[in-house]
């Protein structure tokens, strides 16, 4: 039960600082609400490849921690469940150049970050 509870707090909190990007980004490019979503799946496929890396070296760490952050505070972040739905509408909308850019940056933006974080955890230790 605690397994779910700590997944339950991390969602929690990770969906509220997903929300707060999304609003952030609003308030400063409304014409470009997208770029929320592209910035949240690369900041938090960053920050998986820095936690997986660190967590795999410390093998003294509760596995709490990462049921914590991993599967609750970053899966409540990262929102490739929204980028499905935004590339598709970006398709729907006839923006066909668009929405393969974004798929690509999207994509390769976030493999890329989650090689580097994983390689800084992993050369800083």
């Amino acid at each position: 039960m605690i397994n779910v509870l700590m997944v339950a707090v991390g969602g929690a909190l990770g969906s509220v600082l997903r929300y707060s990007t999304g609003f952030g980004v609003a308030q400063i490019w409304p014409q470009h609400l997208y770029i929320a979503t592209v910035l949240v799946n690369i900041i938090g496929s960053f920050l998986i490849g820095c936690t997986f890396s660190w967590f795999i070296q410390r093998p003294d760490v509760s596995e709490m921690a990462p049921l914590l952050l991993m599967t609750g505070l970053l899966g409540g972040f990262t929102t490739f469940s929204t980028f499905s739905l935004d590339a598709l509408r970006i398709f729907n909308e006839g923006q066909h150049i668009q929405a393969l850019l974004y798929m690509g940056v999207t994509l390769v933006g976030g493999l890329l970050a989650t090689w580097l974080g994983m390689a800084l955890i992993k050369f800083s230790l």
